[in-house]
């Protein structure tokens, strides 16, 4: 499980040091692509494996998952992180995400996400209010 939040900075050739913490669930591979809310989704190579499972069973006539899979893929890195446990932003997904040397990583469950950290201060500032609202209707009773 991935959770937390931490502040690591890009260096001059994009590259990012994961979160201590994520390295060894990471090791063996991750996929690093464009998220939601202009944020990079990072999910290790068996996770994505299994997403990419579930988007190839799904019906490829159907226009919105056609358009979704080219979001999602064409900007999607396969890695590696090196021995220090740094990976690559590519540029296209630091331009996507307003990322210049500053970021913030989240963990979320069962994936990480990084984010701009002023666009991570704007989001959550429009989420806190519907925070205790949403509990409710997601998990009644908890």
């Amino acid at each position: 499980m991935f959770s937390g939040t931490f502040r690591p900075k890009l260096d001059d050739k994009g590259r990012l040091f994961l979160p201590a913490k994520f390295r060894e669930a990471m090791g063996d591979g991750l996929v690093i692509t464009r998220g939601q809310e202009r944020s990079i989704d990072v999910r290790t190579s068996a996770d994505f494996e299994v997403f990419t499972e579930k988007f190839k069973n799904a019906s490829q006539t159907d226009a919105r998952l056609r358009a979704y899979g080219r979001m999602l893929f064409a900007l999607a890195s396969e890695q590696v992180p090196d021995k220090q446990g740094r990976i690559t932003v590519t540029p296209e997904l630091r331009e996507y995400a307003a990322l210049d040397r500053d970021c913030v990583v989240i963990g979320i469950y069962d994936r990480i996400e990084i984010w701009d950290p002023q666009r991570w201060s704007a989001y959550t500032a429009e989420q806190e209010s519907a925070f205790a609202d949403i509990q409710e209707e997601i998990f009644p009773g908890f």
